[in-house]
């Protein structure tokens, strides 16, 4: 199941970045750059430069291979329900490299992550853990610079994250001790790599609520999160969504068919888990597109 997963995932930089594959076409925001030298793209709520410290921040980790903007149909409506949403490219990515040529587009199918994907019991804290760090630099220069300091409210940031991204996240929220950081108060896991966490008895550990969104075709991550105790050990409050005919890119700029329904109950989660709101769809049964939905 592992050699799937990392088939699947090696392949996305020249699968989000092809013409061919281009379904959804949500204009992208301009690339900009911390201090430091990291690069992010963000979204952000209208009225955002006349807020005072009340805007709630989404933290955006991408897949191995993808890029800032891999989900930005999700990351846009997230945008427009008022959250501020910020996503740094991480050095694995591979959008840039790709639309460089043919010389990048090679380059970016010969990626690797740290560890492979078919050992999760080699991960360690220190696997991967750059991703971690620009987490931890983005929210770091979002809290000092205008013109985020000012209108972003310091107690209410969540981290969301696809695929490697999801990893990231669930690490920062508890997965890895030494990740560990408080001021993330929940995360919405799309697709995420949790093998790791799942071998090594880590799910427990996870301290915030978390949303876990899958699909029936997610044959990589579903079954590590349905039968193999992904979503079962975990103890903090916890939701999981299942979506019908959904595969490890329906969270991407690759497919269309499942954006709204995606878009929907990530709002609903973070508007419940963040922002302390009602959130009537968490509280629903499942239909439509959904092929089944839990919360404990």
């Amino acid at each position: 199941m592992h050699r799937i997963l990392h088939a699947a995932i090696a392949s996305f930089a020249v699968l989000l970045t092809s013409n061919a594959a281009r379904a959804v076409n949500t204009p992208s925001p301009p690339l900009l750059k911390t201090d430091s030298g990291l690069t992010y793209r963000v979204w952000l709520p209208k009225d955002f430069a006349h807020r005072r410290h009340d805007v709630p921040l989404i933290l955006f980790s991408h897949g191995f291979g993808g890029c800032a903007e891999q989900s930005r149909t999700l990351t846009l409506a997230l945008a427009n329900a008022g959250y501020a949403v910020l996503a740094p490219n991480h050095r694995d990515e591979a959008c840039s490299r790709f639309q460089g040529g043919l010389k990048g587009a090679l380059a970016a199918g010969n990626l690797r992550p740290e560890q492979p994907f078919t050992d999760p019991g080699g991960w360690t804290p220190e696997t991967e853990e750059s991703r971690r760090d620009d987490i931890r630099a983005l929210l770091a220069f979002v809290l000092s610079h205008a013109p985020y300091q000012d209108a972003i409210d310091p107690d209410r940031i969540a981290l969301m994250g696809h695929s490697l991204g999801g990893h990231t996240a669930l690490g920062l929220a508890g997965g890895w001790d030494s990740w560990r950081d408080p001021r993330f108060k929940c995360v919405l896991a799309l697709s995420p790599y949790i093998g790791p966490f799942v071998v090594q008895d880590r799910m427990g550990a996870i301290a915030v609520p978390v949303m876990y969104q899958t699909g029936t075709r997610d044959i990589g991550i579903g079954p590590v999160l349905l039968k193999r105790g992904g979503y079962d050990k975990t103890k903090s409050r916890k939701y999981l969504l299942e979506l019908k005919g959904a595969g490890h890119f329906a969270w991407t700029e690759l497919n269309p068919t499942f954006q709204k329904t995606i878009a929907n109950y990530a709002i609903a989660f973070f508007d419940r888990e963040l922002r302390g709101l009602s959130a009537p769809l968490l509280d629903a049964a499942a239909s439509g597109q959904v092929a089944q939905y839990r919360r404990g």
